[in-house]
């Protein structure tokens, strides 16, 4: 855990986890690796637009043998010198190379950005259900008293002789099923928690919570599906990288054809030569220059072969950024009503939890005044409690969807919001 948050690590808001993620998942470490090696491969593709100069130093010694009236010699020869190398002119092969490495980086910074939409969407999740565990968790607190209320109730109507054993045992029933689904939620609970550290790069053993989070208002979308499909076509950075491994493709098949056309190259050399012998020591300077035309003949078929792979390739490239477009116009389609269903699904059930709370309501009235039967009073609080239960499943299903469609839409900023065109009748409050 950073030290700017050890002082606060049980009241991390939603933007500290995200930027928490964004820091420690191995993802985005990742992607952004990929992002830096690619940065590097284009300014190494730009060399090739200057000369190479390489410096050199020989040195030689060398002793002949005497023969046939010579004498024997020793010789040192040594010097320092340069090679120049320049490539002037090849019908495109260098600036398509560099075009080339451009479009990779660009797909590389492309697929960052989505990676790091796709952690923030993946922590927003994790941290929905965590939230939506605790809501269920205090829900049911609230339906374990309401039946120890009940059980307290019929023990003492069996005590004055107005109730019958048979209710005693039937509410202490429905506690002992209210503890044991307290129970299981309570382990979810450390569960959801668990995930929701893993999701942000940490262990899950790792202690610390999350603050109430304030109100959101629950409200449908503004703008039309159509509206958004537009927009995840001109943002989605994954579909901007497809487009960007295509334009990689098809430099490369520019590259490729100039290794058939001729090429021009610039090059020479200069050196200072020593000599040192027995009986004298010389120097000079030597340099060359040359004016190179080189005309690709025949080289087995296989520079044409060459180019028709990238060729291929290019197709295949641009057929793949096609097939992921349609996909993204499903995937808003499909988020879009998605979220619609959410938002309808809240309201319907804020309706069944205020008609199952009436219904609670009357009965427990009824069974007081002695009117109504236990079995009654229990069949409203068990509604009762699964509305409770579906309220908040409800309101987490929306903040998912709300997230999942900013996601696909490619509007999911860096601190976990969505900013989406959302109407101004609400339906209700979310936490968020």
């Amino acid at each position: 855990m950073p030290l700017d948050l050890g002082d606060r690590v049980n009241h991390l808001s939603l933007i500290d986890i995200v930027d928490l993620a964004l820091q420690k998942n191995p993802a985005t470490r990742i992607s952004w690796a990929n992002a830096r090696a690619a940065a590097a491969a284009y300014g190494s593709s730009r060399g090739d637009y200057y000369p190479r100069l390489d410096a050199s130093f020989f040195g030689t010694r060398l002793k002949s043998v005497a023969s046939q009236g010579r004498v024997a010699v020793r010789q040192t020869t040594y010097g320092p010198g340069a090679t120049l190398s320049w490539l002037l002119f090849d019908f495109g092969g260098r600036s398509g190379g560099v075009e080339g490495a451009r479009q990779a980086l660009l797909s590389a910074d492309w697929t960052h950005d989505a990676t790091i939409q796709d952690v923030v969407l993946s922590v927003e999740a994790a941290y929905d259900q965590y939230l939506g565990t605790k809501a269920l968790y205090a829900a049911q607190r609230t339906t374990l008293k309401e039946a120890e209320t009940n059980l307290e109730a019929a023990e003492e109507r069996h005590r004055v002789g107005v109730g019958t054993i048979a209710e005693v045992l039937q509410a202490r029933t429905a506690l002992s099923q209210a503890k044991l689904a307290l129970e299981t939620t309570e382990g979810s609970i450390l569960t959801t928690r668990g995930a929701l550290a893993v999701s942000m790069g940490l262990p899950a053993n790792l202690p610390y919570d999350i603050d109430p989070p304030s109100d959101h208002p629950v409200a449908g979308i503004a703008d039309s599906v159509d509206v958004l499909i537009d927009q995840a076509v001109q943002l989605r950075p994954d579909l901007a990288s497809a487009r960007a491994d295509y334009l990689e493709a098809r430099a490369r098949i520019g590259e490729l054809r100039s290794q058939r056309l001729p090429s021009l190259v610039l090059g020479g050399t200069v050196g200072r030569t020593y000599v040192t012998t027995s009986t004298q020591k010389t120097s000079g300077n030597s340099y060359s220059a040359t004016l190179t035309l080189q005309i690709p003949l025949f080289a087995g078929f296989s520079r044409e072969y060459n180019q028709e792979q990238a060729e291929a390739q290019a197709e295949a490239a641009r057929s793949r950024s096609e097939s992921l477009q349609s996909q993204v116009v499903f995937q808003v389609f499909s988020a879009y009503y998605a979220f619609q269903t959410a938002t309808r699904r809240v309201a319907t059930a804020d309706d069944l939890l205020a008609s199952a709370q009436q219904s609670e309501e009357v009965a427990l009235a009824r069974y007081k005044a002695g009117v109504g039967g236990l079995l009654d009073l229990l069949a409203a609080q068990s509604a009762l409690a699964d509305a409770r239960a579906q309220q908040v499943q409800a309101r987490w299903i929306w903040s998912t969807a709300l997230a999942q469609l900013a996601h696909d839409t490619g509007l999911l900023d860096l601190h976990g919001q969505s900013p989406l065109h959302l109407t101004t009748d609400s339906t209700g409050t979310i936490p968020r």
